[in-house]
């Protein structure tokens, strides 16, 4: 991590805070860097049940602080060579938080524009306040959303839909965000609402949780017969675990599980 990304852990959420607020938490060098950081150390530890990504002062994210990146275009253009798995530090700074395997929940406030956007587009839930400022902004600079926009939009909204808000930038509210299904629920507090739902997820297997993130991103658009493989392979990975046995034996004797750390990875 860096001064730009701030990560703590607390009995079990991994906390994870854009600290930008000067700049709106505009992205830098340092803001993604950091994010990717973030993501990997979270997934060394496997006590982390959930994590709680979040932007410092007025706003999540402003998106791509361009003249940072403009004064330094050689380092820009290395930065669009893919990593190892396919994925450029642009987005990877978004993707990160789809590899975890852990639920990732965007707590979404003030300005949520471009590559902020589509940081929280990446994450498994997106809390934002009703009035909350959002847009796929890139093409105010001419550009398209290439921080793995294309991936995380058409899972979640209709293809003219998707045109209309990338081709256009318009700036939509948090309570429209959710009629678009941009994001799961909006509230006057989305810490407070992200917390809850943390605690919620961390009363089940941490190896049931993880599988079933890893399970739907797997399927979502896969063919029945190859989405059956999947279902099978990752339920009999599963039956052989410990906090399996753990979840079961709490059910019949009606007490409240104590799970052991994550074991599955996937």
């Amino acid at each position: 991590m860096n001064e730009r990304v701030h990560l703590e852990i607390r009995q079990g959420i991994a906390w994870v805070r854009l600290s930008r607020p000067e700049k709106f938490n505009g992205l830098d060098w340092d803001m993604l860097q950091g994010l990717v950081g973030a993501a990997r150390a979270i997934r060394r530890r496997h006590e982390v049940r959930a994590v709680i990504l979040h932007g410092a002062g007025p706003a999540f994210s402003s998106g791509l602080d361009f003249g940072s990146f403009g004064k330094q275009p050689l380092r820009a253009l290395r930065a669009f060579l893919k990593f190892g798995r396919g994925t450029n530090l642009f987005q990877e700074a978004c993707w990160c938080w789809r590899r975890l395997p852990v639920p990732v929940i965007a707590a979404l406030h003030g300005r949520c524009y471009g590559g902020g956007f589509q940081i929280a587009l990446a994450a498994d839930f997106r809390i934002a306040t009703p009035d909350c400022e959002c847009s796929i902004m890139e093409i105010k600079w001419g550009l398209i959303p290439d921080m793995t926009g294309t991936v995380t939009l058409r899972e979640l909204v209709p293809i003219d839909l998707a045109k209309q808000l990338s081709m256009t930038g318009r700036l939509f509210s948090g309570a429209e965000a959710l009629r678009m299904n941009l994001v799961t629920q909006v509230a006057d507090d989305p810490l407070a609402a992200a917390e809850t739902l943390a605690a919620e997820l961390m009363t089940r297997s941490p190896d049931g949780v993880a599988a079933a993130k890893s399970l739907f991103h797997r399927t979502w658009f896969a063919g029945v017969r190859r989405a059956f493989g999947i279902e099978s392979r990752i339920q009999f990975k599963l039956l052989r675990g410990a906090n399996y046995r753990i979840a079961r034996q709490a059910g019949l004797n009606k007490q409240a599980p104590k799970f052991l750390d994550r074991s599955f990875d996937d």
